[in-house]
């Protein structure tokens, strides 16, 4: 079976129910078809912890993938496909008030790790009726920007990061999970081509 793993965040700031976490467990519920058993985890809006709980993924459960799914605030109703993570920059506190040593995320890691998925490419092939995806290649320098780097670095860049907006009366977790469902398809598709 493949295992593919998701994580979503837990509450930060004003956001006391995340939407990404919220999306990962509608997803979860929905599922990938029968041949794919899907993990998810809810991770902490902390530096450290999100940290060591993504190298334990890695470390020990060596997933195909891992998709981690993270609230973008500042959207209107759109879904972003992050290309890569960066190292430097983090100087913005987490929920327990600190931030990273040297303000990066791997001492002496490369400056930027792209994902080995082509989000061009799955961003030309998908659409989800209701709401506009778009492309980035700055995923924002807080958690979700640090724990993708992390992954990317653990992963050798098996490691995707999808933002979502925040839960409104038109972006229902239902409708994100059953938006998930169709980008982690085509992503799951596209690891089954580089493999061959």
């Amino acid at each position: 079976k493949h295992l593919p793993f998701f994580s979503g965040f837990g509450p930060f700031r004003q956001y006391l129910v995340n939407s990404s976490w919220e999306a990962v467990k509608e997803l979860s519920k929905r599922g990938l078809g029968e041949n794919i058993n899907l993990q998810i985890m809810q991770l902490p809006v902390v530096y450290q912890k999100a940290k060591e709980q993504v190298c334990k993924i890695w470390t020990t459960l060596q997933p195909l993938l891992t998709v981690h799914v993270g609230l973008a605030s500042s959207t209107t109703a759109l879904i972003i496909l992050e290309q890569c993570g960066k190292n430097k920059g983090y100087q913005e506190r987490d929920a327990c008030g600190f931030h990273p040593e040297g303000a990066c995320c791997v001492l002496d890691g490369p400056e930027k790790i792209e994902s080995a998925i082509n989000m061009k490419t799955l961003w030309k092939n998908i659409s989800v009726e209701g709401i506009d995806i778009i492309l980035s290649r700055d995923a924002g320098r807080y958690i979700c920007d640090y724990t993708y780097y992390t992954s990317l670095y653990y992963g050798s860049g098996r490691a995707a990061l999808i933002h979502v907006p925040p839960l409104s009366e038109s972006v229902t977790a239902e409708f994100l999970g059953k938006a998930l469902q169709t980008i982690i398809l085509a992503m799951l598709e596209q690891c089954g081509e580089q493999r061959e």
